[in-house]
């Protein structure tokens, strides 16, 4: 056991320090200088609740050609919304033919509508500061799909317990300038809330229509690109998006319920366990106790390092332990809905 948690440890403070050195080279959308033509693309299905800071900060987009937002058959009012706010809508009143999912069927008639060499996608729930698509455009210089991360903003205990784990997950553990020239599909992290993609790169990879059965399919989108010979890569978009994606944490359980399953496998999570709670088992032996308490730290630390960077709550890192337990208890719901074929989503079904 004292030689497993030595092991351990060491992992840990490996994770820590590949997620200094990516924190160290993330790129950052901090240029505005481009020509491209921009198309800003909002997919939106019964959003009414949520839509409109996402709908005001479209319309004060400047450097963009057009912003196009697609009603999916929405029976809020969203689309009314849509139009109040001055912006060029499309009523999308027909159900995803069969094979497509929902949200890569609105994504796919966007992307036909659109006029730009640049297809910029934002979801509903995300408010982008005035220059926040030029910018993200800017970045694609040496490469072809950027998804600017954007500040999460949390509610909640469970919120602040799991949310800043989707992206201290890729921060921490894959190596963001070797993913992006490599075109293994395991080396490849996605962000569909904002993501920017050269409309070269995107239709020699199929766009939407290539992951239309996908729940995670912005994920499948960046491995697509890499699939057929272009750059994916991440970036900090802290700055210039905000995200709010769930009120509550019941919509949270919800939301991780629909994609937890299609994230990573259970090898993973039993991984992330070993990792990340085994230590704190291992605190409550003598013989342990130093590497158990040295494993832990490493975990701290490194939540420490993604919370400063993306403006996440820093004391949230100590219950890093707790986070990976409640992270496991939603992949199981979602892999329990997934078999029994209940998983649903905006009223569809996701089976």
């Amino acid at each position: 056991m004292r030689r497993l948690m030595f092991a351990v440890a060491a992992m840990c403070a490996g994770a820590t320090a590949l997620s200094w050195v990516n924190l160290r080279y993330l790129r950052r959308p901090d240029s505005t200088a481009t020509d491209a033509r921009i198309s800003v693309l909002l997919p939106a299905r019964d959003e009414a609740d949520r839509i409109g800071p996402t709908l005001r900060s479209l319309a004060d987009q400047r450097g963009v050609a057009e912003v196009l937002v697609l009603d999916d058959n929405s029976c809020d009012g969203t689309g009314d919304m849509v139009r109040a706010a001055g912006l060029t809508l499309i009523e999308g009143r027909d159900e995803p033919p069969a094979g497509w999912l929902g949200k890569p069927w609105a994504c796919h008639r966007l992307a036909q509508a659109a006029t730009g060499d640049v297809l910029v996608f934002v979801d509903a729930d995300v408010e982008l500061v005035p220059d926040a698509a030029v910018r993200a455009a800017a970045l694609l210089t040496d490469v072809d799909l950027v998804c600017p991360y954007p500040h999460q903003i949390v509610h909640g205990p469970l919120q602040r317990l799991v949310q800043p784990l989707l992206q201290w997950s890729w921060l921490t553990f894959l190596p963001l300038r070797v993913a992006e020239r490599s075109r293994r599909p395991l080396l490849a992290a996605g962000n569909g809330q904002f993501l920017a993609v050269r409309r070269q790169a995107y239709d020699a990879c199929g766009g939407h229509e290539a992951v239309r059965a996908e729940v995670l399919e912005d994920l499948a989108l960046a491995r697509a690109v890499k699939a057929a010979g272009y750059v994916a890569a991440m970036a900090d978009g802290t700055r210039i998006a905000t995200c709010h994606m769930y009120g509550t944490d019941a919509e949270m359980v919800q939301g991780y319920t629909k994609s937890l399953h299609d994230a990573f496998g259970a090898p993973i999570v039993v991984l992330l366990n070993l990792m990340y709670v085994v230590p704190v088992l291992g605190l409550l032996r003598r013989d342990t106790r130093a590497p158990s308490l040295a494993a832990y730290t490493a975990a701290v630390l490194g939540r420490v390092l993604v919370a400063r960077r993306t403006e996440q709550h820093l004391i949230d890192a100590l219950a890093h332990p707790g986070s990976i337990v409640a992270l496991t208890g939603l992949y199981v719901r979602s892999v329990r809905a997934r078999r029994a074929g209940t998983l649903t989503w905006r009223g569809r079904s996701l089976a």
